[in-house]
C-alpha cells in the first residue's frame, strides 16, 4: 500500500468528502477541540484515512493527551503518514499528512514520554473509524484479494 498513491480531482475529492472534511483534509484546517468525533472516543478498532481508506491508527496507540483531538502514540505503518514544517501561528510544527493521498491530518510532537513514541495529534474530520471485528474481517478480505489463486 505504501507504494500506491492516490490522486483524484478537486470535484472527486469535493464529493467524497463532507465539507468540514474537505476543509481539513484538503485546505490544511483545523477542527475545534473538544467538539469533534473522536477526542473521547474509546471503542476498539482502527481509524483510517478519510481520503483513501489506507489505516493509519490503532486505538490500542490511542491516549489522552487533554488536547481536546485524538492522539496516538505511533502509527500503524510508519510509510503512511508524511510530514513537512509547519511555520503557521508565529509557531514551527511538524505537519503531518497522509503518504497515500496527501490529505492533511494533524501535527506530531515530541511531548509524550520517549519510550512511549511522539504524540500524533489528529484531526478526527481526517480520519474515518472501523471497529475491530470489522477491520479484523477487512484485513482478511485484503490478505485472500492479494494472495495468489492456489
Amino acid at each position: 500500500m505504501s507504494k500506491v498513491t492516490v490522486h483524484r480531482s478537486e470535484a472527486e475529492w469535493r464529493a467524497r468528502l463532507t465539507p468540514a472534511q474537505y476543509h481539513v483534509a484538503r485546505e490544511q484546517g483545523t477542527e475545534p477541540p473538544f467538539r469533534n468525533a473522536y477526542w473521547d472516543h474509546h471503542e476498539d478498532g482502527v481509524y483510517f484515512c478519510v481520503g483513501c481508506d489506507t489505516p493509519l491508527f490503532d486505538s490500542a496507540a490511542k491516549f489522552d493527551s487533554g488536547t481536546g483531538w485524538p492522539s496516538f502514540y505511533r502509527p500503524i505503518e510508519r510509510a503512511f503518514i508524511a510530514t513537512q514544517k509547519d511555520f503557521s501561528h508565529n509557531m514551527v510544527r511538524e505537519e503531518i499528512h497522509c503518504a497515500v493521498c496527501g490529505s492533511h491530518l494533524g501535527h506530531v510532537f515530541d511531548d509524550v514520554p520517549r519510550s512511549k513514541g511522539r504524540r500524533y495529534c489528529i484531526n478526527s474530520a481526517s480520519l474515518r473509524f472501523m471497529p475491530r471485528a470489522e477491520y479484523d474481517a477487512w484485513v482478511l478480505a485484503q490478505n485472500q484479494a492479494t494472495s495468489p489463486a492456489q
